[in-house]
């Protein structure tokens, strides 16, 4: 039995989209790509050479799917300031950062029900 206990409040989305950053409006953008997404926080990675520090606020723009009832989505489109709370050596090159958003998402997008999405259930409900 493992002695790991799951602390998160709510599910990630784990999806690969851009996200782009920057200290604050009028700075320079930077480009990442999404690793996990929740309501309160954001996980991507991002070139070292564009990589914030640990504590840094930045602003950031992304897009997040939103599913809808007649197995559809839209990509709705946010914006973020936050702190920086954490920065994981993936390679020489990549970083992973994890930002602390100051204002939740209006919903958890790791929570939403796309059940119609999965495609283990599906494959099932087709080769019955």
């Amino acid at each position: 039995m493992s002695d790991f206990e799951e602390r998160r409040e709510e599910k990630r989305l784990r999806y690969h989209w851009p996200i782009w950053f920057a200290e604050d409006a009028g700075s320079q953008l930077s480009q990442g790509q999404i690793v996990d997404l929740s309501s309160s926080s954001a996980a991507f990675s991002c070139y070292t050479e564009n990589c914030p520090y640990p504590g840094q606020w930045i602003m950031a723009r992304f897009s997040v799917p939103q599913y809808g009832q007649d197995n559809s989505f839209d990509l709705s489109n946010y914006v973020r300031s936050g702190s920086v709370c954490r920065i994981d050596e993936i390679s020489q090159f990549l970083r992973r950062v994890t930002v602390q958003f100051a204002d939740k998402l209006p919903f958890r997008p790791g929570e939403q029900d796309v059940s119609w999405a999965n495609g283990e259930e599906e494959l099932e409900i087709l080769s019955a």
